[in-house]
Order: C-alpha cells, then sequence, then structure tokens
C-alpha cells in the first residue's frame, strides 16, 4: 500500500489539521507572487506595463481555472481507490489525468491565436496595453501543458493526503518564480516577456520535482510504475472521469460567471464602488484560503472513507472538518470585525474608495461564517465524486443569486449586490446538504 494508508483508522481532529495547514500555507504563498510579479514590473516606470501583465495574468487563470478539474476529480478518484486498496486504480487514475492534462495543454498551444485574439477582443485596452500582454501570452502558452499536468500531481498528492509534499511543490514553483523575475526582468530587462518566461521554467521545474516525488511514493508502495494499458484504457473508467469531469468543469463556469456578474455589476455603479468592492473582495479571497485547507482535508477524507466503505470514518471525517472550519471562519469574522477598517486603510489611499469599503465592510465580516459550509460541502462531494449532484447545486445557486440580484439591486444599490452574493453562499450550501444523506449512504 501506499504509505500511511490505514484508512480504517480513526479520523481525529488532528489529523484533518495535519492535512489542512500545509494547503492553508500553500494558498497563503501564492498572493506574494503577484506581489512580486506586479512590483518589479510597476518599477519599470511603465503603468501600461502593470495592466498588460493584469490582462495575461486573468487570461490564464481563467483558462486553468475552468480546467480546475484536473486537480479535483483526480483528487476523488485516487482517494477512493487508495481507501478500497486498489494500488492499480490509484496510478490508472493519476495516469489518466495526467495525460488528459498534456493533451489539453497541446490543444491550446496549438489554438493559441484564436484564444488570444477573443480574449483581447473581450477584455479589451489599448493598443499598447494589448501588444504587451500579447507578448506575454505567447511566451506563457508554451507552458500550458505542463500547467494542466500538473493538477493532476496535486490532485494525485491530495487524494495521498501528501500535503506537505505539495506546500514543497508550491514553495518551489513560487519561489523560483520570484527569482527568475528579478534576474530575467530587473537584471536582463526582459519586461512582461521576463516575467511570463520565468513563470514557464518555473512550472518545469515544479513538474519534474513533482513526477520524482510521484514516482517516489508508487515505488513506495511496493509495486511497478507501469500499469497494463487495458486498465489505462478501461472504458468504464475513462467514462467515469469523464461525466466527473464535464459535470466539475460545468460548475467551475457557472462559479466564473456568478464572481464575473458580482465584478460587472459594481463597474456598472462607478468607479468608486468597483475599487471599494474590489478591497472587499480581497478579505472574501484571503478567508478562503483559509477555509479551503479544511475542505480539501474533507475531500481527501471522505473520498477514502468511501473507498474503504468506512460509515465511521465518514462521519468523523464530515463532523471534525465541519467544526475546525466552522471555529476557523469564526475567527476570521472576529479579525475583520477588529481590523477591517484598518486594513482597507492600508490597502488603499484613497478617502472615497476608504469611506465606501468601510460602508461596505459588513458584508466581508460576515462572508466567513455563511460562505464556510458550501466550502466544506464541496470538499465533501468532491471526495465523494458526486459532481452531478455539485453541478446540479451550483446551477441552482447562481439562479439564486441572479434572481436575489435583479430584486434587490434596484432597491438596495451595492447592499443588494452584496446581500444576492450571500444568498448565493447560502443556497450553495443548502442544495448541497440537500443531497448529504444520499452521500452518507454510500458506505452502506
Amino acid at each position: 500500500m501506499f504509505p500511511g494508508s490505514n484508512f480504517l483508522q480513526s479520523v481525529s481532529r488532528r489529523q484533518v489539521f495535519h492535512i489542512a495547514w500545509p494547503i492553508i500555507l500553500s494558498n497563503l504563498s501564492t498572493p506574494l507572487l503577484g506581489l512580486v510579479d506586479t512590483a518589479v514590473i510597476g518599477n519599470l516606470g511603465d503603468p501600461a506595463l502593470i495592466g498588460a501583465i493584469a490582462i495575461g495574468g486573468m487570461i490564464f487563470s481563467f483558462l486553468y481555472w475552468g480546467f480546475g478539474f484536473l486537480r479535483m476529480g483526480t483528487t476523488g478518484l485516487v482517494a477512493q481507490a487508495r481507501g478500497a486498496r486498489n494500488l492499480t486504480e490509484t496510478k490508472a487514475s493519476f495516469y489518466r489525468a495526467f495525460l488528459i492534462g498534456l493533451l489539453i495543454g497541446s490543444l491550446m498551444l496549438m489554438l493559441q491565436y484564436p484564444i488570444i485574439t477573443g480574449a483581447l477582443h473581450i477584455i479589451g485596452g489599448s493598443e499598447y496595453v494589448e501588444a504587451e500582454a500579447l507578448s506575454y501570452f505567447q511566451v506563457r502558452i508554451w507552458g500550458a501543458p505542463i500547467s494542466l499536468a500538473h493538477l493532476a500531481i496535486m490532485g494525485f498528492l491530495l487524494g495521498l493526503q501528501d500535503t506537505r509534499s505539495l506546500l514543497l511543490l508550491q514553495i518551489v514553483l513560487n519561489g523560483t518564480n520570484i527569482v527568475l523575475d528579478f534576474v530575467f526582468v530587473v537584471g536582463f530587462g526582459w519586461a512582461v516577456m521576463g516575467v511570463a518566461a520565468a513563470t514557464v521554467i518555473s512550472e518545469v521545474i515544479a513538474i519534474i520535482l513533482g513526477l520524482f516525488i510521484v514516482t517516489r511514493r508508487i515505488r513506495a508502495s511496493g509495486t511497478s510504475l507501469l500499469i497494463p494499458k487495458h486498465v489505462l484504457l478501461r472504458t468504464r473508467a475513462l467514462k467515469r472521469m469523464f461525466v466527473i469531469n464535464m459535470d466539475i468543469m460545468i460548475r467551475t463556469l457557472c462559479l466564473i460567471f456568478c464572481f464575473a456578474w458580482f465584478t460587472n455589476q459594481g463597474a456598472q455603479s462607478g468607479d468608486v464602488i468597483l475599487s471599494a468592492n474590489a478591497i472587499l473582495m480581497q478579505f472574501v479571497s484571503f478567508s478562503a484560503f483559509f477555509l479551503d485547507g479544511f475542505a480539501l482535508a474533507a475531500e481527501t477524507l471522505v473520498g477514502s472513507a468511501i473507498g474503504a466503505r468506512d460509515k465511521t470514518g465518514l462521519n468523523r471525517s464530515i463532523r471534525f472538518s465541519t467544526e475546525l472550519g466552522v471555529s476557523t471562519a469564526l475567527l476570521l469574522t472576529f479579525f475583520f470585525w477588529l481590523l477591517g477598517t484598518p486594513m482597507i486603510h492600508l490597502l488603499t489611499n484613497a478617502e472615497a474608495v476608504r469611506s465606501v469599503g468601510t460602508q461596505y465592510l459588513i458584508w466581508a465580516i460576515v462572508t466567513p461564517l455563511l460562505s464556510v459550509w458550501c466550502y466544506l460541502l464541496d470538499g465533501i462531494f468532491i471526495g465523494a465524486t458526486r459532481t452531478a449532484e455539485m453541478r446540479n447545486a451550483m446551477i441552482f445557486s447562481l439562479a439564486t443569486f441572479l434572481t436575489g440580484w435583479y430584486f434587490l439591486h434596484g432597491t438596495f444599490g451595492n447592499h443588494g449586490l452584496w446581500l444576492a452574493f450571500q444568498l448565493y453562499f447560502l443556497a450553495r450550501a443548502a442544495s448541497l446538504a440537500f443531497y448529504l444523506p444520499r452521500l452518507r449512504r454510500m458506505t452502506d
């Protein structure tokens, strides 16, 4: 068996925290890279270059977020195969996702011209900014196969509960990227192309390390790295993976649309509201860095329990991840209540934005407590690979958000927009909770 795969042991709060804390640290390391990218370009004295990096980065965030199923689907499938003590299927689940990531990334590379042309047409910008964004894209797109295959590595390690290796990979990825930013941009003067090249090279280094870790984990299980071709291409397994991935992709597109709609409606209310909402959304993102840790812990623990058909393990996994997640949400809410206003003042020196941000701060304060439930339930359902329910719940939640916005925004303005956003979180939690009894029966 893979090391540490004693599934029938009693799940504890300590075990949940042991899985979650490296994920939290890994999440917190990510914004540092964005700050360094902005800082090295910002100090070149050309504001347009910052806009080019922002546009280019947004395009890749959208593309890679849309294929996040390569990570999420792999986690659930690997955790369940591991729980069932099926070594061959554990490896096969990773290999399938890894090869699909390489294939999709290669297709993106071949279709780079229509992708960037369509993206720049939608986003818009000055001719100079678009030209620099194009330069950024043309370099970074070469890392697409590597980036998407890397998602499979992340899913595999998370399915094995090896979050310390995930943290190591993230530190190497971001650390190398930061160092190369200074070398290529400050040292060589490559500007936006230097930032893109730094990202691609750091991704290459990270995937080499990731494959080394995966190889070591497989060999430690006492089995060969190879699996029969007929197992890898087993029709039933491929069909299941396809259905899971399509469900997660639909769910992710609904999620992206919701956040894009929120941003767009803020923009319709003027620059000050737009800026204030953007700052308050940083609070939402900050809380997600912590809450995601416990959601991902639920993914791997629930998946392993279902694979082992361990009802007690399933119930304890849900209970303890929920307890720790909700406790963390309470701390975050208290933190935002205590330091929210000073944080707004730290993030902007524009008095109008400060004033408006403080006016709507209450929504950022309550968000952790209202959103934690859907984060945790997402993790539970991903681990169980009950993706059809996740897809349906997200469609319902998006409809709830848009309906809430329609009836509330006209009367309550930006408060109505934020209230509709909270209704979206609650709808996600309520709709997934509706399906939870069905999920629990999977271990019967």
